[in-house]
Order: C-alpha cells, then structure tokens, then sequence
C-alpha cells in the first residue's frame, strides 16, 4: 500500500499522467524522484516533524514532493495558486514550513515571499527558473535514489478556511509508523467506491485541494493510475473518460453544470463505459443537476459530506439519493447529532448545527478559541453546517456553515473582503454573502452603504471591485456590489446578514437551490 512496493513490483506502471501535456510518470520513476527529493530535504536539515509548504499549479513534480515528505516523516502543506503574496505568507509561517516549493507560474509571488519569509531555510522554483529561489531539479540532481534509513510516514498539514477569514490548519500527529504502513483511507475507498489496483482516477480539480490529494495519493497506494488535468475542461474531460478508460473520478457541482450545457453531440460524442464510479463533494448538488447527470451517466453517481478536519462521514448512492433526494446520506464514520443554539439535541425533522461523535477529533493549529468554538458540552464536533435527520437517519443539509460562501466547489468567508472593503475611503459599511448562481452554486456579493449616496452607481462598483482585486485573491472577492443607504445592524453592533441574503434568495427552506 506505497507507491515504492509498486515501483518494486510493477516498475513501468504507471503512477500518473498529465492530460493536457501528455507526460507519464511510472511507478519506477516516482519512486526515484521522490527518493532524491527526501535525501534533499534531509541535507537541508529538515528532520522527523518538520514541514514544506507547497505553492503550485497542477504539475508533474507535485506527487514527488508529497510522496518524499510522506516517507521522510514530515508535514505537507499544499497553498492555493490562487492566493496572495500575504496569504501564501500566513500559511507558510502559521505551519511552520522550513521549504517552500514555488512553480513558475507563480513567479509574481516570489520576490515578495522571498523577503517576507526570511526565517524559511530554502526556497526552490520548480519546472523553470525564478531570481533569487534555487532550481529544483538542479538540486535534486546530486541526490542518490537510496532508501532512507530513517524512513517514517509524514502526513498532510492541509489548511482550511475559517469563519474570520484566516485560514485554520488542520494538523495530525504523526503516526510513528514506517511509511507503507496502511492508511485509513485505503479501505474507505475500497469499501465505499471500490478503489483497487486497476482504479484509473480522473482527477479534474486543482491538488492543492484536500480532496483530489489525498485521493490521487491513495490511488497510488493501490497502484492504479491517476489522469490529473491542469486546468478543468467540460468537453475534455468527457474525451479522457474514453482516452484512458477511466473508471472512477471526482467532482464539484460546477463541473456537472459545464458538462450538462455541451451542446448535445458533444455531451455524447465519448464512449464513457469504462466510468464506474463518479463521486462528488464539496458543495451541495443542485438537485436538478443531480437528476439529469443520473440520468446521463446511469446509477453511478456517489455523493460523500465530510471535511478536511475529519471528525465524521456521510455517504450515499444514486438509487438511494433518488428515494431521498437532497440528502447527504447516512453516516459512514461519526455520528451524526444535531443541536440547538443552547446544545440540546432536536428531534428528527428539525434544524439545527449538525455535530458527530465518535469521530476523529480534531484541533485547529495555534487557534484554542476556534477548536473550542468547534466543540459541543458533550465533546461532539461540528464543522459549523446546518441540516436535520430525517426518520431513517439520513442527513440533510438547509444552509452553510455560518456567512460561508461555496462557490464552484469552494469555501470562501466573507469577513477579508468585508475588512478590506471598509477601509474604502467611500465606504461606511458593508455586508458580504452568497447569491445564488446558475453555475458556480453561489457568487460572491456585497451590499455597501456608501459615503455618500450620489455616488453609488457602476463607476463606484467598478472602483471597489479592483480595489479588492488589487489586495486579495480574486476568488474571495465580491463578483457585483449593490448599495443600500443603511445595513440593517442592531445597536450592540450585530449585522442582519440574513435580511440581506432573503432579498436574494427569497424566503425557501434551504438555501440549496
């Protein structure tokens, strides 16, 4: 269960292609690259628990760097592309990351983090050169392919957004086993999806989310092959389900959405046959949408809701979503609880925070108050979403984690953009939130009481759009602004951010459209 026993057994195989470039990567070949690339990082310093953070687009050297992470005891951080200099900086210092690894494409990032992280022992350029960062490859190169003698497994340090904006890092300890002991992930994956050494997982989605990168890891364990694309493409990604007899991958909504508005001959152009098992996450389905992907690809459709954080799992299949449409399903690990604002448990059909116990537990790196704020009286955990039990204990979610925006797959709060915002010299308050959209689930909105109120208008929004564009990741900023005289706040201060958030989505029982 370790991609190097495959290397052993199965040396051509191979481990992963990139779509878009062609290039293969066999088992032999990861093997060696991440064994040069572990003996760097032990030249380097870097010891048992120690981490490296990386900051990449989709490339071929990323599974090389987790995978001699992963034998050589230490914690991988994988950062959004899309962020920004002061973002990527925040993550890497808040872990504790001693290598930082920046793909060319991220080259406007350099100099910045270079001068900001001046506590951070090495910085490498992979795939091409970057002024002031040593090139990767060069430094691998003088690094022998031996195994480590002191080989132990290190993990993922995965970080996701948290209600205030900053990111919470989600760390583990380490396991103290060797690195091909067996992963819990494993046998979830053969037992709910049926995950094996034949698996040929499309993988469409950006590595550095938690997701596509602990399944790509995992279907390595098992030896199979991983199809990564660079960047998604609906009518593509249809052509590599035929090209490389896919049999499992994974998805966003948004992803469904693009594919189902191909024009017909191209929507059944492929011969998807090969295709399994087509598992989804990360944002509520349209319901809609899910009907007619069923309909398309056939029973196959697998639906899973869980979080980085681990602490709980609910899955469920075509044919049982079709009897419960809307659910998230029954749980697979955790159980499912779900509380009132005072921590009492409510009867079936009735909403509230949903919390699990007898999951993992969880704690959030450097943040006491929010891995306290995560916690029940009873010691349950929740990841902050609403939803009931319906009487056969199948879970449903009626609205998102408290302000959070899913946008495409994913979460955005909204508390940044509203910190940046007002400090506008034309602003005097703001509101940030969801609306819905078509494709992406959600949009990112703002309603901004304005200075003045003649001002308001296109040449206004404009404004502060790329004032937000110049100072956060674009993903995190609002996609149109309306202006009200007034927000609706309470006297002690408190924002009615659901009077705005009705204006748009209208007074229905769930915000999943």
């Amino acid at each position: 269960m370790h991609p190097s026993l495959h290397a052993h057994s199965s040396p051509e195989r191979i481990a992963f292609v990139f779509a878009e470039s062609g290039i293969s990567v066999s088992y032999r070949e990861l093997e060696e690259r991440s064994l040069r690339c572990a003996w760097m990082l032990r030249a380097l310093g870097l010891r048992t628990g120690d981490g490296i953070a990386i900051c990449m687009d989709n490339n071929p050297r990323y599974f090389e760097l987790c995978w001699a992470a992963q034998r050589s005891g230490l914690y991988y951080t994988a950062i959004s592309s899309k962020l920004t200099a002061p973002e990527v900086e925040y993550i890497v210092r808040d872990a504790g990351a001693r290598v930082l690894f920046l793909s060319v494409s991220q080259r406007a990032l350099a100099s910045e983090l270079a001068s900001a992280l001046g506590d951070v022992a090495e910085f490498f350029a992979v795939d091409g050169h970057i002024d002031g960062y040593r090139d990767y490859e060069d430094a691998c190169d003088g690094f022998n392919a031996e195994p480590l003698p002191d080989a132990t497994a290190g993990t993922d340090f995965l970080y996701s957004s948290g209600t205030t904006g900053r990111p919470k890092g989600i760390r583990v300890a380490l396991s103290g086993q060797a690195p091909d002991a067996v992963s819990p992930l494993t046998g979830l994956l053969a037992q709910l999806y049926g995950f094996d050494r034949d698996t040929v997982y499309l993988s469409p989605a950006p590595l550095y989310h938690a997701a596509p990168l602990r399944f790509s890891m995992t279907v390595q364990r098992f030896g199979g092959t991983v199809v990564v694309m660079e960047r998604f493409d609906a009518s593509a990604a249809l052509a590599l389900i035929e090209k490389y007899r896919v049999t499992h991958s994974q998805w966003v909504p948004t992803m469904f959405v693009r594919m189902l508005k191909l024009p017909e001959e191209q929507r059944l152009a492929h011969d998807l046959g090969s295709h399994c098992c087509a598992i989804h996450a990360a944002a509520p389905c349209p319901k809609d949408v899910k009907r007619q992907m069923i309909a398309w690809w056939g029973p196959i459709i697998r639906e899973y809701y869980a979080g980085s954080e681990g602490n709980g799992l609910c899955a469920i299949a075509s044919a049982e979503w079709l009897q419960h449409e809307g659910s998230v399903g029954r749980p697979v690990f955790g159980v499912p609880h779900v509380l009132d604002d005072e921590g009492r448990e409510l009867p079936t059909g009735q909403e509230g925070t949903i919390y699990f116990s007898e999951g993992v537990q969880f704690v959030y790196h450097n943040d006491p108050d929010k891995t306290s704020a995560s916690r029940s009286a009873q010691g349950w955990t929740t990841l902050g979403d609403i939803g009931y039990l319906d009487a056969e204990g199948y879970l449903y979610l009626t609205d998102r984690k408290a302000n959070m925006i899913i946008s495409g797959g994913v979460n955005i709060y909204p508390q940044e953009a509203e910190n940046l915002l007002v400090m506008h010299p034309a602003v005097v308050d703001v509101a940030v939130f969801g609306v819905p959209d078509e494709e992406f689930g959600e949009s990112v909105k703002a309603v901004v009481q304005p200075l003045d109120m003649a001002s308001a208008g296109p040449d206004l929004e404009r404004e502060l759009i790329a004032w937000c564009r110049e100072r956060l990741s674009h993903i995190k900023c609002p996609r149109s602004i309306d202006f009200d005289a007034e927000l609706p706040r309470h006297p002690t201060g408190k924002l009615y951010k659901r009077l705005l958030r009705d204006r748009y989505w209208g007074k229905q029982g769930s915000r999943i459209v």
